[in-house]
């Protein structure tokens, strides 16, 4: 496992470790929303992404580009429905988008090595 972990830089390790703990945090949420089957959807996705990943799957990027514009999705129209109502919500939904940007434009942009 440790030869493994040293064959990522550190930001791939972030992006695996942003994927698997959104994940969690979106499934264990579901207790908290009634079920809201969007946040399980995605906290599925997101768990197999980091799985992906972190074995270097073939199409983790394509999932990962599918999360991409379902994460967008779903954090814009939940700051476009709450209106900051509830800051919390909004400022971890501002977190999470931005977060879904930068390490999806990474992963899915980098360049790959022969």
């Amino acid at each position: 496992m440790a030869t493994k972990l040293r064959s990522f830089s550190r930001i791939e390790l972030a992006s695996i470790a942003f994927y698997a703990i959104s994940g969690i945090i979106l499934l264990a949420s579901l207790f908290l929303t009634s079920f809201a089957p969007q946040l399980g959807l995605l906290g599925i996705i997101s768990l197999i992404v980091a799985y992906g990943l972190f074995t270097k799957r073939g199409w983790a990027p394509w999932l990962l580009f599918i999360l991409f514009v379902a994460a967008t999705t779903f954090s814009l129209y939940t700051l476009y429905a709450g209106g900051f109502s509830n800051s919390l919500v909004g400022i971890s939904m501002i977190v999470y988008a931005v977060l879904t940007w930068v390490f999806a434009f990474y992963v899915l942009l980098r360049k790959k090595t022969p």
